[in-house]
């Protein structure tokens, strides 16, 4: 991971990400390792699928801790009212309309440690977020996604 790399993330985000490390560290860990302990009680490493099993847990969950310390190191939390009340931003939620006769979306633009689309968080490096960054309520915009040209109409920007 780059040394540089900043994650931009709501302050609700951001203690989301303090909080889950804290699981991680205190809940999680000391639970791996008692499985570790106690696999290795029944013997011979070698032929253990209980030891080989807690040891591949133990290394996923050492890499999630990485990747959030990591986040949290470089985390900018963004102030949506560094931004004009009508202009789409990280932080905000933006209503938009499909032109010409589509149903109005709703979606809040997040850093991509907070993405989660089901609800209704889109990563500010997603082509929906991408797209609208920076423009103002009322406009229309092409957004380029995988499948082609969306046409929308910014009609709230909160």
């Amino acid at each position: 991971m780059a040394e540089d790399q900043v994650y931009p993330m709501t302050k609700e985000g951001k203690i989301k990400l303090e909080a889950e490390l804290e699981d991680l560290k205190t809940t999680q860990r000391p639970h791996v390792i008692e499985q570790i302990k106690i696999a290795r009680s029944y013997g011979d490493l070698s032929e253990n699928s209980e030891y080989k099993s807690a040891k591949n847990e133990q290394a996923l969950l050492e890499s999630r801790i990485n990747t959030v310390e990591h986040m949290l190191q470089f985390a900018e939390v963004v102030d949506d009212e560094q931004t004009d009340q009508d202009e789409v931003g990280v932080g905000k939620t933006i209503q938009f309309q499909e032109i010409p006769d589509g149903e109005v979306e709703t979606y809040q633009i997040v850093g991509a440690a907070e993405a989660d689309p089901l609800a209704g968080k889109v990563s500010n490096d997603s082509p929906i977020a991408k797209g609208l960054l920076g423009r103002k309520l009322g406009e229309t915009v092409d957004i380029e996604i995988p499948d082609g040209v969306m046409h929308v109409k910014i009609v709230s920007v909160k």
